[in-house]
């Protein structure tokens, strides 16, 4: 039993395994992915990538793919002002598309591809006129510094996570953040913008299937990354998704001093919302907030939450009171921004889900696709934090644009605290520890760690 920090959880700790429920998601994106044993994963992120479907080895023949090809054409990206595109291009591995293993579930066929104007990176933002008592839409709080909700899409920009891409940049001024993961055991911040601007963001990296998923449910929201391998680039061309990839738009970024590659490409929010400006529809609010905490039976004080990705990612949320929000650690050492400033959420959300792998590698070493169906009929096991409490519930959706949905034990909504939010995504291999205060020594015998399984409504999941 995985306990909280680096050590045995302290006495009265709760273990609660979101996980172990049979209704749990299962992979309907793409074609081919398998729930069969975990594949050898690599210990290094390499930078090169190389895009193949498994081998038809003795391990993989059968679950081997057939397949067949067709040429995609695709027009020209425009050429950012100032500068030719990269030399990086992407636009030949696209060339050929997968079929067969490319459909994306939830995506109409006849979907539009969205690519960036020609950006200009000096860009004012549009403003409806002034409404007193704003509210961000992502994060239910006022406007910082009052006045308008300002009028752009949401802006989600990939943010590295491996522990050399650690101190990040511009995490803070997130309204979101969704920690997703990857292959290798470990995970990748997609850093959700709205509301607020960021001078500096990054480490900026590759795009993965699992992003159209977490970002359909805002709408047409701008996702900008530093490229991906061809099916998961082709999946988000049919997607909705507001495509801004990088590497074609080098003008847009910038090598950070005293980094080094991959680990080194940053950008502005300025510079990415530019790149769409023309573009001034805000998104419709992903959660419902509440000022007060809820109250119930299966409502709990905590004190921590224990969520072990892995030895580099032993993710730690402590609740400081003085604040009343949690602060993010690695075991016992606070996760630290680039600034000096710590990682710090409104709400945390668990958001259980069942992963599979492949039909496709992600890196030299063999690392396959990690996929989760988060919208297609799709529902789990889910934790929500807030305000020094644990809620326990469920999530569920049902399509790409459909909002995820939180519920409680007793059926109803789960409303979270307003301000920042960041979404765990966590596979259900994963036990989550959540620790209560301690309370005063007493005769009693004994508590013991108990797991519980928080079983989801019968529902369809992927």
């Amino acid at each position: 039993m995985v306990s909280a920090g680096t050590g045995a959880p302290s006495t009265g700790s709760t273990t609660k395994r979101v996980s172990g429920s049979t209704t749990g998601s299962t992979t309907g994106s793409t074609t081919g992915s398998t729930t069969a044993s975990r594949p050898k994963r690599p210990t290094e992120e390499h930078q090169e990538r190389k895009w193949a479907l498994p081998s038809s080895d003795a391990g993989h023949r059968a679950r081997e793919t057939t397949i067949r090809t067709e040429h995609l054409n695709r027009p020209e990206r425009p050429e950012p002002t100032g500068g030719k595109l990269s030399t990086r291009s992407t636009r030949g591995a696209l060339a050929t598309l997968v079929a067969g293993a490319l459909v994306l579930a939830g995506c109409s066929t006849a979907s539009t591809t969205h690519r960036a104007t020609v950006p200009k990176v000096t860009t004012t933002t549009t403003s409806q006129p002034a409404t007193a008592g704003a509210l961000c839409p992502l994060t239910g709080a006022p406007v910082p510094g009052g006045g308008n909700v300002p009028q752009r899409p949401a802006l989600a920009v990939k943010i590295d996570n491996y522990p050399t891409a650690r101190p990040q940049s511009g995490l803070g001024q997130a309204d979101i953040v969704f920690e997703e993961p990857v292959e290798g055991r470990i995970t990748r911040y997609v850093a959700v913008f709205q509301c607020q601007e960021a001078k500096s963001v990054g480490p900026i990296r590759s795009a993965r299937n699992i992003d159209i998923g977490i970002l359909g449910q805002l709408g047409k929201p701008i996702l900008a990354h530093m490229g991906g391998i061809p099916p998961v680039l082709a999946n988000i061309a049919a997607s909705p998704i507001l495509d801004l990839n990088l590497i074609d738009h080098g003008t847009l970024t910038h090598q950070a001093a005293g980094r080094v590659a991959p680990y080194a490409t940053y950008s502005s929010t300025t510079a990415l919302w530019g790149a769409f400006s023309s573009d001034t529809t805000p998104p419709a609010p992903l959660f419902s907030y509440s000022s007060s905490a809820p109250t119930g039976p299966d409502v709990t004080p905590v004190t921590q939450i224990a969520i072990p990705f892995s030895s580099s990612s032993n993710v730690v949320w402590r609740f400081d009171p003085s604040i009343d929000a949690f602060q993010r650690f690695y075991g016992t050492t606070p996760d630290l921004l680039s600034n000096g400033t710590q990682n710090t959420a409104a709400n945390v959300v668990v958001q259980e889900v069942q992963i599979t792998y492949g039909p496709w590698y992600e890196n030299t070493l063999g690392g396959l696709e990690v996929q989760a169906n988060l919208y297609t009929d799709a529902s789990g096991p889910a934790l929500v934090f807030r305000s020094g409490v644990e809620i326990p519930g469920t999530w569920s959706r049902s399509s790409l644009g459909q909002p995820t949905q939180y519920t409680s034990t007793t059926g109803q909504p789960i409303t979270l605290q307003p301000g920042p939010t960041w979404v765990e995504i966590v596979p259900n291999t994963i036990t989550v520890t959540a620790t209560p205060p301690t309370k005063a020594p007493t005769n009693a015998p004994a508590s013991t760690t108990t797991t519980v399984a928080h079983t989801p409504k019968a529902k369809k999941a992927k």
